[in-house]
């Protein structure tokens, strides 16, 4: 007669619970690298077993378990501090941590981050669009919840990501429609006199950002080797004035200084210069171009205001300050310049950026383009003579 085999330690156990169900117990290794004792659960004892056993395979092949039980509100908290505050600009984080505070953590904080599913989180998105947030909003929060989640991912806490799961519908940027040459030219022309208009015509000269123009500071001005050097930026996040570099290594470049702008450059050294004078020691020397009457950073909703304000009282039709920049990219493409230059020059990350802006309708190319075609299919109709 055969004795029964003996069970290995390690090999685990599966009892009956007094509420009925059947619970497998076995030891594993976590992700901190020491040993837990891990249970799992099952309707029937084959099924308990079943699923211990497929757990330890996973711990057998080099998968830890979680050193601890995260709730999905703790893990985005600990994200949020230790991984996109070190990480991320200031403006994403602000970004990020307000799509935690008022939209993951109320609805799905209480979730144990191992047992959120794909489920919840679909129904989640969908009772925030039926709720009446916009597509583009919602397309966030998914954003946001998938980033945490890889992260958890990468730290061997979760299998999968299942915001990566769910579905939304499609979202389309709303169509930008640049000023044409003939437009920026009436509004340089309108800003000559405004005391910003320098900032303005670099904005157009070379597709700076509105934080990157008033950012620059004089010793970004290179005088000697004729170069701008666009290196940091002014937001405002969370209610605070900042001054950080650029977003992207892209946004780092070097510009050639045109003498347009060294004209315009010229004129706001004469106006910061007869400020100076007339504070004397209240003159706060920030180093920047483009300051208050008392030396302080300009504050990029003024910027906005003042841009505004000359198109309203010239009856120019109003763009946002952002467009510009599409402005001076549409002006690039219709000057012939490839897509890698203007990259080069509006300092985007990604190639595909730059190409998308070049796609913007232009009313006139069109016309030409048209025109063309139609003057070729003439020529091509007619018997030679």
């Amino acid at each position: 007669m055969s004795r029964p085999q003996r069970r290995v330690n390690g090999d685990g156990s599966v009892t009956r619970r007094s509420d009925g169900r059947w619970m497998g117990r076995y030891y594993a290794w976590t992700s901190a690298g020491t040993r837990k004792r891990i249970t799992v659960y099952g309707k029937t004892r084959q099924e308990a077993a079943t699923n211990m056993r497929a757990a330890q395979e996973r711990n057998r092949q080099g998968i830890p378990v979680p050193d601890r039980s995260w709730k999905l509100s703790e893990w985005l908290d600990y994200w949020l501090e230790n991984v996109v505050a070190a990480n991320r600009q200031p403006a994403t984080y602000s970004l990020y941590e307000a799509t935690v505070r008022l939209y993951l953590k109320p609805a799905l904080g209480t979730a144990p981050l191992t047992r959120l599913s794909a489920t919840r989180v679909q129904a989640f998105l969908n009772s925030q669009l039926a709720a009446g947030q916009s597509i583009r909003r919602v397309q966030i929060m998914r954003t946001v919840l998938s980033s945490a989640l890889t992260r958890a991912m990468r730290e061997e806490l979760v299998m999968r990501n299942v915001a990566r799961l769910a579905e939304l519908p499609g979202w389309e940027r709303q169509p930008v429609t640049p000023w044409s040459a003939t437009e920026a030219r009436a509004f340089v022309t309108a800003a000559r006199d405004d005391a910003l208009y320098p900032a303005f015509l670099l904005l157009l000269l070379y597709g700076l950002r509105r934080g990157e123009v008033l950012g620059l500071r004089w010793h970004d001005v290179d005088q000697e080797d004729n170069e701008v050097h666009v290196r940091q930026q002014i937001q405002r996040v969370n209610g605070e004035l900042r001054i950080g570099p650029v977003k992207t290594a892209a946004g780092r470049r070097d510009l050639p200084l045109l003498a347009l702008a060294s004209e315009a450059l010229a004129i706001r050294s004469n106006a910061q210069a007869a400020d100076r004078s007339e504070l004397g020691r209240a003159w706060q020397d920030t180093g920047l171009i483009f300051t208050t009457k008392t030396g302080r950073p300009i504050e990029p909703r003024n910027l906005v205001r003042s841009f505004q304000r000359i198109c309203s009282a010239h009856g120019l039709r109003v763009i946002k300050v952002h467009h510009l920049r599409h402005t001076t990219a549409t002006l690039l493409k219709n000057l012939g310049v490839p897509a890698r230059d203007a990259q080069l020059i509006l300092g985007h990350s990604r190639l595909a950026l730059t190409q998308e802006i070049y796609t913007h309708e232009d009313r006139q190319a069109q016309h030409d383009a048209l025109t063309k075609i139609s003057a070729a299919l003439r020529n091509e109709g007619r018997t030679a003579p």
